[in-house]
Formats: structure tokens, C-alpha cells, sequence
């Protein structure tokens, strides 16, 4: 029910809220020092570029992965080259318990969690009759499922300690129809969790922020295949695939005090592919 002009006077009790003690030097907003940050996914791509992010700015990073081992030579040379904590762990993001294990083993580990980027994603590009029900599944479990479950345990964490911050990767397939392959069992997976992140957003509002990235093609193994890579260059403004260095400020001033004011924004980077 809406309210009269007259109801809307009244203070709410607790508001205005106070502004966070934030530093007033802008590149001093972006720096991390001390700080946790888990990246799923984060071997190589998108994830490793948002590790050497938060690396460069002095977070400590748990780098989780399925399959791809190099994540544990990725954080040892985080390590040494930026003079910070860096681990690798073997987390398969569909299995709940995995999660919860891995959320509480990096607590032990780094005694906290500051940032929670939910970055582990597949795609399997078929048309919806061409597509298993195996297939479909798979998409939903990783792409959907997991990323519930790493917010529902970094959440738990993060209202444990009253402050946190969730960064969950989308993808511009939340926003439009890809063309010319069909896939519309990876665009639903990825309209749904921007919707969860927004809704996450206003949950969480007493105790952490949630943003979402919607990248574009980005010259990376999810990026644009040699079947749809013409018509992509084709119909994106700038004329090329991202590179991921393009693409960490953007993790970056999601993660610092810079971005302190943003929370439920679904930021597309995207080199304009999505305008009318």
C-alpha cells in the first residue's frame, strides 16, 4: 500500500545510515591490503585476470578450480610476485558439501573472507532440441546451482562477520538472444543468477554488497568460437574481442571502497555488442 505525502515525513528510525570510513584518495579506494578474496574458476581467463587484479592491489587470494591444475602453480606465482597469501583449492562448485567445506577450510586458512567472486561457468552452445536433458543439467548445475551455493555459504560467512562482498560473473546472454548459434539453456542460466545477485543485493543490505558482471566476448576459452566469432566482431562497435586486462578494473572497483555506493548494479562490458 502507498503512502500519503504526510506518512512519508516521518523519520525512519536509524536513517540516514553513516557513510563508510572510506579513504577520500581515489587510488587509494582501490587498494586491498589485508583483505580475502575467493575467485572460483580462477585458473585462467576471466577469474586469473581478477586474481592478478586483487593481487596487484594486496589481497590475499584462495583460488578455486575444477579441473584445471594450474591454478596451484597460478597462486604460487601470485604469491611470490606480489608479496601475498595465495592458495589453490580443488572445489567442484556443483556440490553443495564441497562448498561449505572449502568456505569454512579458507576461513581457517585466512581467518576471514572479504570478497566472493562467483566466477566458474560452462556453456554447451546448442539449440534447446538438440540439447539433452544430461546437457541441460550440466549448464544449470554449474552455472545456476553453483553459484547459489557458494552465496549461500560465503553469505553465511560474510553475516557472521557483518561485512562482505559478492561479485557474481554473468554474462551479455542475460540481456540478449545470441546470434547466429542457439543456446538457450546457457542464456536462461545466466538471466537467472543476474536475478539472483539483484535480489541477493537487497537481502544482503545489512551486511554485504552483491554486483554482477555481464562481460561480452572476451579473447578467452568461453569467448566467441570460430562458428560465431565473424558475425561477433561483426556486431560489436569496438570490432574485437575483449582482453581480459580490459576487464579487471571492473572486478577490481566492484571489490574495493571505491564502489562502496554500488550494490544490485549488472554492469555489461560488452564493447558496446548489445546496443540497439
Amino acid at each position: 500500500m502507498s503512502m500519503s505525502i504526510e506518512e512519508t515525513q516521518t523519520p525512519r528510525p536509524g536513517f540516514p545510515k553513516p557513510t563508510p570510513n572510506t579513504p577520500t584518495n581515489v587510488l587509494d579506494q582501490f587498494k586491498l591490503p589485508n583483505r580475502v578474496a575467493i575467485i572460483t574458476g580462477g585458473a585462467d581467463g576471466i577469474g586469473l585476470a581478477v586474481a592478478e587484479a586483487y593481487a596487484e592491489a594486496g589481497c590475499n587470494i584462495a583460488l578455486w578450480y575444477n579441473s584445471n591444475k594450474a591454478a596451484v602453480s597460478r597462486a604460487e606465482e601470485l604469491a611470490k610476485q606480489h608479496n601475498i597469501k595465495a592458495q589453490a583449492y580443488q572445489v567442484e562448485v556443483s556440490q553443495p558439501e564441497r562448498v561449505a567445506d572449502a568456505v569454512k577450510q579458507v576461513v581457517s586458512d585466512f581467518g576471514k573472507i572479504d570478497i566472493f567472486v562467483a566466477n566458474a561457468g560452462m556453456a554447451i552452445s546448442k539449440p534447446i532440441l538438440e540439447t539433452s536433458i544430461e546437457e541441460y543439467r550440466r549448464q544449470m548445475e554449474v552455472n545456476l546451482d553453483g553459484v547459489f551455493y557458494c552465496a549461500k555459504y560465503a553469505g553465511e560467512q560474510f553475516k557472521a562477520q557483518g561485512s562482505g562482498n559478492l561479485i557474481i560473473t554473468s554474462s551479455i546472454s542475460a540481456h540478449i538472444v545470441n546470434v547466429p548459434i542457439d543456446q538457450p539453456v546457457y542464456n536462461s542460466s545466466k538471466a537467472a543468477v543476474t536475478h539472483l545477485g539483484k535480489s541477493l543485493a537487497r537481502e544482503w543490505r545489512e551486511f554485504a554488497r552483491v554486483n554482477i558482471v555481464s562481460p561480452g566476448f572476451f579473447d578467452t576459452k568461453m569467448g566467441a568460437s570460430e562458428k560465431v566469432i565473424t558475425e561477433g566482431l561483426r556486431m560489436t562497435p569496438l570490432g574485437r574481442q575483449g582482453d581480459v586486462k580490459e576487464i579487471k578494473g571492473l572486478f577490481l572497483y566492484l571489490a574495493s571502497d571505491a564502489s562502496s555506493y554500488t550494490t544490485g548494479s549488472d554492469v555489461v562490458i560488452d564493447g558496446g555488442y548489445i546496443l540497439p
